[in-house]
């Protein structure tokens, strides 16, 4: 296997890894085990630290393709729990508000999801790494400065309800790129006259990479040997 020349490789993230702790660790790993001294390594799409699931990571040549293959399509499985609120959207930040829940059916979250089927305008969360005046907007807010974000268009192919045991819900996305499933747990929160945030967030495929396909980065040093071929994609 040439990573030089390079190479494309699915991985499925652990949770509280970053996009670029994967990245880092691959790297590392390949220039120990062949003796390359310098490999460029890149990553298609982010996910959070709380996230977990498809990470396409490039190697060599190959990252000159990291813009196409971010651009796929991607599905998540999001677990979110509707009545509290954080900074954050998810899980990163404490509950900072609490809002009534009892009015909240299983009819009505099958209603809301409804509506953000298609193509919608969503305000990414601002903690994210979307950027102002050149500056990422987590940056920005971890330090308490007011970040003011505009709305983005996107699609949202498919999106279904697949557990309700209320406040807590689990729900199907199928999206374009540049989704931010937090500010979509966001909404759904105040389109059902409530609060929500993300509690656990899995990526499930990137374009036609599924995440039962994905290597373990953890057990990547041991499966590094036997590898003969990347993602034919």
């Amino acid at each position: 296997m040439d990573f030089q020349e390079g190479v494309i490789l699915g991985f499925d993230k652990p949770y509280r890894w970053t996009s670029f702790d994967v990245v880092g660790r691959v790297r590392w790993l390949i220039c120990r085990k062949t003796g390359i001294r310098k490999l460029k390594v890149g990553h298609a799409g982010t996910l959070d630290p709380l996230a977990t699931g498809v990470l396409i990571v490039c190697t060599g040549r190959a990252t000159k393709r990291i813009e196409e293959l971010q651009s796929g399509t991607k599905e998540y499985i999001a677990d979110i729990r509707l009545g509290a609120t954080t900074p954050s959207f998810d899980l990163e930040k404490p509950i900072d508000a609490i809002y009534p829940t009892s009015h909240i059916t299983r009819e009505a979250v099958e209603r809301c999801l409804e509506q953000f089927r298609g193509t919608i305008e969503q305000v990414p969360p601002t903690f994210s790494a979307c950027k102002i005046d050149g500056k990422r907007a987590y940056l920005m807010a971890r330090k308490g400065k007011e970040v003011e974000l505009k709305p983005k268009t996107l699609v949202i192919d498919e999106i279904e309800l697949m557990e309700c045991n209320l406040p807590d819900i689990r729900i199907r996305v199928v999206c374009s790129k540049g989704t931010y499933i937090r500010a979509l747990a966001r909404d759904i929160g105040q389109a059902l006259e409530s609060g929500a945030h993300l509690t656990a967030l899995r990526r499930t495929r990137t374009g036609k990479v599924r995440v039962e396909d994905c290597l373990d980065p953890e057990r990547f040093e041991e499966i590094l040997p036997e590898l003969t071929s990347g993602l034919d994609i």
